[in-house]
């Protein structure tokens, strides 16, 4: 498979398979866009120490204050028809959730709840999560895994924020080829857990836990608003997906998923 360089692909697309394929091929450092800069250009990112602790994440009652100009926090308080959630645990989980089950989308393995979502499963378009932060960081798995595949135009179309970076996004996206993923759920590596950077009832920022087949850890952080009635993925100003892609030491400071229901 034609593949395209590393300065392309990072940060743009955000499946397993693709930020794990970046963590073999880049060594101990990953690129990842700059947005600051505004040129397109990327940056090397400074690799988590092993063995630190994340801090926890903080909660507010408000829209999230360190937005980006011209981008909504989220918007929409109407659930779409046949979409009913339990919202009211608004606390930033702990652990992996009691009913943990796990969906297969090509070669991922992704987290999943019967009751934060998602609720409403229509072909590669995984909807109706719950308005709390585990239903953000549930939509984000489900989500940005179709983005490497064809499925990227229809969920871009339904899941990821309006604006000028989702504009930004597909202008980059359209250049890249598809790649449709075979093989045994999770031979192309693995979402180990998260940590909540930030979370409101409008905004959650999660960093994902991945680990490759070798043992390699990548950690990749992205960004869900609350929009028409769910979680969309909103990308940054200059269109890509992901704010950050690091290689870290371990699991430490991550909420891990448990075993759960098995597909």
């Amino acid at each position: 498979m034609t593949r395209k360089p590393l300065r392309q692909r990072t940060g743009l697309l955000v499946s397993a398979a693709v930020v794990l394929s970046l963590l073999a091929g880049g060594g101990a450092v990953l690129l990842v866009q700059d947005d600051a800069s505004g040129d397109g250009e990327s940056r090397a990112a400074r690799p988590a120490a092993a063995g630190t602790t994340a801090a926890p994440a903080p909660v507010s009652s408000a829209p999230a204050a360190a937005e980006q100009a011209g981008q909504a926090s989220g918007t929409g308080e109407g659930r779409p028809p046949g979409c009913r959630t339990d919202d009211t645990d608004q606390a930033v989980p702990t652990r992996s959730p009691a009913d943990l089950k796990w969906m297969i989308y090509q070669t991922d393995l992704l987290p999943a709840s019967p009751t934060a979502g998602p609720l409403k499963v229509d072909g590669p378009v995984w909807s109706c999560f719950a308005r709390t932060p585990l239903g953000a960081v549930l939509a984000l798995h489900a989500v940005s895994s179709r983005m490497s595949s064809a499925d990227w135009k229809v969920v871009t179309e339904k899941q990821v924020a309006r604006g000028p970076g989702r504009d930004a996004f597909v202008a980059r996206r359209t250049g890249l080829p598809d790649e449709e993923r075979t093989g045994t759920p999770g031979s192309d590596g693995n979402f180990l857990g998260f940590r909540i950077l930030t979370a409101s009832k409008d905004q959650v920022t999660t960093m994902l836990l991945l680990q490759t087949q070798d043992g390699k850890y990548a950690a990749v952080s992205a960004s869900m608003v609350w929009e028409d009635g769910d979680w969309k993925l909103r990308p940054t100003l200059s269109g890509s997906l992901t704010e950050s892609i690091t290689q870290t030491g371990g699991t430490e400071g991550f909420v891990l998923w448990a075993a759960g229901q098995k597909p």
